[in-house]
């Protein structure tokens, strides 16, 4: 397939008008969608926009490649524009950005569209192609160049893969005649534009160096060029420029330069230059100590507990909704035809206590430990919040479980560092199993779950116990946390102890998880409303995207309001945090239970004063939109 199959001349824009990064971004989709290649403007919007959070787009040299993997998208495409004037668009080296390639890939890309895709990656590094696909004029233009680039580009490679076949299996990319070689795994979290990107860059420098070089992608369509335990072994060193995970196991012993894949691409040398100088950590994959490690970049101890905390929240969230939503639709069930339904009992038991929700601890306990010591944590970590639940330790003899299994289990590789190797083997399937279960299981049991458990039932009675104005305090601090950053830290910080305290009194005490959720409808619900009563200050797309915030809103989907959040941050994160503290402090002021841990207003019957809380929300949402919409600029005085 042709890149010019998929960069269709209707969509291009030759004169970008946009002068911000937003902009930008806007006009970019508004050409995609007059074109009939996306279905729903606002979920592409917020997909293009959770990629850019995770890492910018503006890749540097004048160049921006928006991207985002979505449903929204009927065909995968990609919108060409260019800007005279340059725009502002946070690029890694801090200059304007000139040449825009927007890719809308759909969720079942063909692998043939992702190889177009990855080919189109390829060719931005070239910067001579940059600067003549700078001076095309008309769409045939810029078509023409981008066919002859690739007609080039594929005899390149027909002649390469002919000499390569001739040549003997040892050879790598780069100079054959040196002695000096690296491997390279490069991976981006959609795996369409970056990690091609950096595989060229680091291909194109280590030939300027005279450096063999393997790289493997971590792409849309899987790994490809997968290192072979062979090349591993022979490389003086390894870098990984990658934003998502990728298997690490394999480097146990080298060398290896841990980066984001922006650096890949634009301080391939450097990464190249410090993997052959040995300027890099010993990777253990059983968390064995090296004098090198030293030389590590490491992060710090706050960032580090946040890391593990977030892997185990994020691997226990699927539970807490699945399990919510069920729990919450049995005691809708129940009110209307009683316990002993049929349909109620079972629904009671898929999300409840013998179902999902008997998996919530020991999987935050469980993934927390194996953010830390790898899978041999995992289990000790799964037994120790199993062991905190059936003690009443709860959610904070969960967290500690987890942290202390994790822990154990490099203590373990510490201790057995010394073994002959011919016991290697054993580590993993005998010894890190059984003592770390037995170190885990002795601790928690005699000291853990004691503590925790007179600290919770403690925590959950002051909070049954709580006077008014107290919970009033809690329930602003904590509605307010939900809109600090709409589903980052400090959201899933008051997320997490609501649900703490929601798992911890069997499911009955639903006052904070009244106020978190209440919290979390107010700021969807007041972009809406703002940009349906304030029309002269929003954009025609703003507005038909705070349409879609009135359903994302209802169901307690804070994320819908992140797009505006991120445009026009002190206006909307102001007004929404005044908003949704409002709200979670009216919660407990009425003295709101809500006993389901999502849903929104679909869970809204089940609080013990439903319009109450139904009221909370509305008032918070209003008071949001009212001091979005008076604050916010009309587009005229722009």
């Amino acid at each position: 397939m042709r890149i010019t199959d998929l960069m269709i001349k209707e969509t291009m824009i030759m004169d970008l008008q946009a002068t911000t990064k937003d902009e930008a971004i806007e006009e970019l989709i508004a050409s995609l969608e007059a074109s009939g290649r996306i279905n729903d403007r606002a979920l592409f919007k917020e997909m293009i926009y959770k990629r850019e959070a995770e890492s910018s787009t503006g890749i540097g040299g004048g160049i921006a490649m928006p991207h985002a993997k979505t449903k929204a998208v009927n065909e995968a495409t990609v919108v060409f524009a260019k800007s005279s004037k340059g725009v502002e668009f946070e690029s890694l080296d801090g200059e304007p950005a000139k040449v825009f390639f927007m890719i809308a890939a759909p969720e079942g890309a063909a692998n043939t569209h992702l190889r177009t895709l990855a080919a189109l990656s390829r060719l931005l590094i070239d910067t001579d192609f940059i600067g003549n696909l700078m001076k095309t004029q008309t769409p045939d233009e810029v078509s023409m160049l981008f066919d002859t680039k690739q007609a080039e580009e594929e005899a390149a490679k027909k002649v390469k893969e002919a000499a390569k076949a001739q040549q003997t299996p040892d050879v790598i990319v780069g100079n054959p005649s040196s002695d000096e070689f690296v491997v390279a795994v490069t991976a981006c979290p959609t795996g369409i534009a970056h990690t091609f990107m950096a595989e060229d860059a680091l291909i194109k420098k280590a030939k300027e160096m005279g450096v063999n070089i393997r790289v493997e992608t971590n792409g849309s369509e899987g790994a490809q060029n997968v290192l072979t335990a062979d090349e591993i072994r022979r490389a003086k060193g390894v870098i990984v420029a990658a934003d998502k995970k990728v298997e690490m196991a394999r480097f146990d012993g080298k060398p290896v330069l841990q980066r984001p894949v922006s650096d890949g691409i634009r301080k391939s040398e450097e990464l190249i230059r410090k993997a052959l100088n040995g300027d890099a950590p010993i990777y253990r994959s059983e968390g064995k100590g090296s004098a090198d490690e030293s030389k590590a970049e490491k992060s710090s101890v706050g960032s580090k507990i946040y890391k593990d905390l977030m892997n185990g929240i994020s691997h226990m969230l699927p539970f807490v909704v699945g399990g919510g939503i069920l729990l919450a639709i049995s005691f809708l069930i129940e009110q209307v035809a009683g316990e002993d339904n049929v349909l109620f009992q079972l629904l009671q038991t898929i999300g409840g206590g013998t179902g999902a929700f008997h998996f919530l601890i020991p999987i935050l306990a469980g993934f927390i430990a194996m953010s830390i010591g790898d899978r041999p944590a995992l289990m000790p970590g799964m037994v120790g919040g199993l062991m905190a639940v059936n003690s009443n330790a709860g959610f904070l003899g969960g967290l500690a479980a987890g942290f202390l299994a994790g822990y154990v289990v490099i203590f373990l590789r510490k201790a057995f560092a010394g073994l002959p190797k011919t016991l290697d083997g054993l580590k993993p399937i005998l010894l890190y199993p059984v003592f770390g279960l037995l170190i885990t299981g002795a601790i928690m049991f005699y000291l853990f779950d004691p503590i925790f458990g007179g600290i919770n039932t403690w925590l959950v009675n002051v909070l049954n116990n709580l006077g008014t104005g107290n919970a009033v305090i809690l329930g602003l601090i904590l509605g307010g946390m939900m809109s600090i950053d709409m589903g980052g830290p400090f959201n899933k910080a008051a997320y997490a102890f609501s649900i703490g305290v929601f798992t911890s009194s069997g499911n009955t005490n639903g006052a904070m998880m009244a106020a978190v959720m209440a919290g979390g409808m107010v700021p969807p619900l007041a972009i809406a409303l703002a940009s349906t009563f304030f029309k002269n200050k929003f954009t025609e797309q703003e507005r038909k995207s705070g349409l879609t915030n009135y359903v994302l809103g209802l169901s307690f989907i804070t994320e819908g309001a992140i797009p505006f959040a991120a445009a026009d941050p002190l206006r909307v994160l102001t007004s929404c945090i005044v908003g949704s503290a409002i709200a979670g402090g009216l919660t407990q002021f009425w003295q709101i239970n809500l006993p389901a841990p999502h849903g929104g207003i679909f869970v809204a019957a089940l609080a013990n004063h439903a319009l109450l809380f139904l009221l909370a929300v509305a008032i918070g949402s209003v008071i949001s939109a009212l001091i979005l919409g008076l604050w916010k600029k009309p587009l005229e005085a722009k």
